[in-house]
């Protein structure tokens, strides 16, 4: 069945991040949201319908995770990505940021080194520092237009202290969908020098032909026996708000340790909706991604339309993957605070500050295309009107 993303949903009042709380975190009000990464886009009718259905039970006491609902995720990992994955790799928590806290937690000690790669989703250093542990930054290299990892510059950094690096798969916000080479280089290096790696792979659902994710753990026995994964269905099927995700951690002795620390902080219960949520998912999905991804597709090539023709010295950085879009402001010349300003008071759009990834993130914005496209062109011309009102433009 044909789904709608040109439907406009009012968002308003419903104690949502994206629209509720943006004045909270852009001291402005009447701003339009194009930046904490879930879509506009409606939760689709076979997760909605499920838990419809779930809710007209009248009671809602402790549940837990059925045999379908691991099966609904290993059927998918399979078809979608050509990866096996076993049920006793598995273990669920309330989100990505949680396992990867308690991975950090599990697998290192106050003092040691963690890798990061910036610009790099944000809460990676904030964990990183909150733990006590010491992050270490591994920039990524922007060159020719795109980003690569700098492999010469991690290895160079690497001590007896770095036991950990936390990689962005597909990487946000960037974009990039590392390839099998550069994720077998990666893995390389870090066998040489005992590392153990986790893998964010929220987004790895969404990837734009002919770009291919491929899961770290398939990489080879050293990564399957030392990475934990982290994946859910929250960015894929705009589900976030119900806070249930997988871990794939092959290796049996890694997992009872991480098992561990789950049962100890008592983070490993089912939620009653997100379970239900996320077996319908995993189960019914496949049509409405495919739809899905076509229409962002074709967002990100309005934007960079839009941009090369009204206002070309923004770069839109091409993507590989995820619906976010990293735009390059630098050939405006602007210092960050006064690109930031302009956007927020005189566009009126909310944009994530690219150097919230990190210091190499200045001069750079991130656009979330999980809109109806005439939000996404109106956003598009504020941002251009109001650089043009700007009188050096």
């Amino acid at each position: 069945m044909p789904y709608n993303f040109d439907k406009i949903i009012d968002r308003k009042q419903t104690n949502c991040v994206k629209h509720d709380a943006v004045s909270r975190f852009f001291g402005a009000e009447n701003l339009l949201p194009l930046w904490v990464a879930d879509m506009d886009f409606e939760t689709p009718d076979f997760i909605q319908n499920a838990m419809q259905k779930r809710l007209d039970h009248p009671v809602n006491g402790y549940t837990y995770f059925s045999d379908e609902f691991y099966t609904s995720f290993i059927n998918w990992m399979e078809k979608r990505h050509q990866f096996a994955v076993e049920k006793s790799w598995l273990e669920v928590t309330p989100g990505v940021l949680t396992g990867l806290s308690l991975a950090i937690m599990a697998f290192t000690k106050p003092g040691e080194k963690i890798i990061i790669q910036p610009p790099v989703y944000h809460p990676f250093l904030q964990l990183v520092e909150s733990s006590d542990r010491v992050v270490l930054e591994n920039d990524l290299l922007f060159e020719d237009g795109g980003y690569k990892m700098d492999f010469d510059g991690l290895e160079a950094s690497i001590d007896s202290q770095t036991k950990m690096i936390i990689i962005s798969n597909p990487h946000n916000p960037v974009g990039r969908v590392w390839t099998k080479e550069e994720l077998t280089h990666l893995v390389e290096i870090c066998e040489k020098h005992q590392i153990i790696i986790l893998a964010d792979e929220i987004h790895s659902d969404i990837i734009f032909k002919p770009n291919t994710y491929t899961p770290i753990a398939s990489i080879s026995e050293y990564a399957k026996h030392n990475s934990l994964s982290f994946i859910a269905p929250s960015k894929t099927f705009n589900i976030a708000g119900l806070s249930t995700s997988f871990v794939i951690i092959p290796n049996e002795d890694k997992h009872k340790v991480f098992s561990a620390i789950t049962s100890r902080f008592h983070v490993s219960g089912a939620s009653v909706f997100g379970s239900v949520a996320c077996e319908a998912a995993y189960t019914h999905g496949e049509e409405w991604l495919e739809q899905l991804l076509v229409y962002l597709k074709s967002n990100i090539e309005i934007v960079k339309s839009y941009f090369s023709k009204h206002l070309p010295a923004v770069r839109v950085i091409e993507p590989e993957g995820t619906y976010l879009l990293w735009l390059d402001f630098s050939r405006l010349k602007l210092a960050d605070e006064k690109l930031h300003e302009i956007l927020i008071e005189d566009a009126k759009v909310a944009l994530n500050k690219g150097i919230s990834f990190g210091a190499n993130g200045e001069n750079f914005m991130r656009l979330n295309v999980g809109s109806p496209q005439s939000i996404i062109v109106e956003g598009l011309e504020r941002i251009v009107a109001a650089f043009k009102r700007q009188e050096d433009f």
